[in-house]
């Protein structure tokens, strides 16, 4: 059963009860892994192995998002500052337990290529919040599998 969170802003990022942060380098630029975050939400499930569907609502001010084992968001965009942030939070999601959910991508200059930084923040019931921090390698892996993915797909 699809339920509507706590519509939190990008404060949240920073004072969530738990944060989940995960960085990696790639050799893509910033201006093209910004155009593959924000501007190809579509392409999402080519290179997020859990991403099944990610498509564009109103225009782009929104995201719906499915995961595989069926988890579904709808999600609004609260800021693309190209090319160096993207975030959005959850507004409508079936994941138990879950209170609010935003995501933030920042991207940096390293070299010829990019920092790629992804925090998570997410409040929830105990047991949910127990989980995130449980599957925090999980989340970890999903994370480096997926920009590795996506460093390739650009340099195609």
């Amino acid at each position: 059963m699809a339920r509507r969170l706590r519509p939190e802003e990008l404060g949240f990022v920073r004072d969530a009860p738990v944060r989940l942060v995960f960085a990696r380098n790639v050799a893509a630029a910033p201006d093209r892994v910004f155009a593959a975050l924000a501007g190809d939400v579509a392409g999402w499930s080519e290179w997020f192995g859990a991403v099944t569907l990610a498509r564009p609502l109103r225009d782009g001010a929104g995201r719906e998002v499915r995961l595989r084992g069926g988890t579904r968001f709808e999600e609004t965009v609260l800021v693309a500052e190209e090319p160096e942030r993207y975030a959005y939070r959850v507004d409508v999601t079936n994941a138990p337990g879950a209170h609010a959910l935003v995501e933030e991508w920042r991207l940096a200059p390293v070299g010829s290529g990019t920092r790629v930084c992804w925090t998570f923040a997410a409040d929830g019931t105990a047991p949910f919040r127990l989980a995130l921090r449980l599957a925090r390698p999980g989340l970890a892996r999903a994370f480096k599998d997926a920009v590795t993915t996506l460093d390739r797909r650009l340099a195609g």
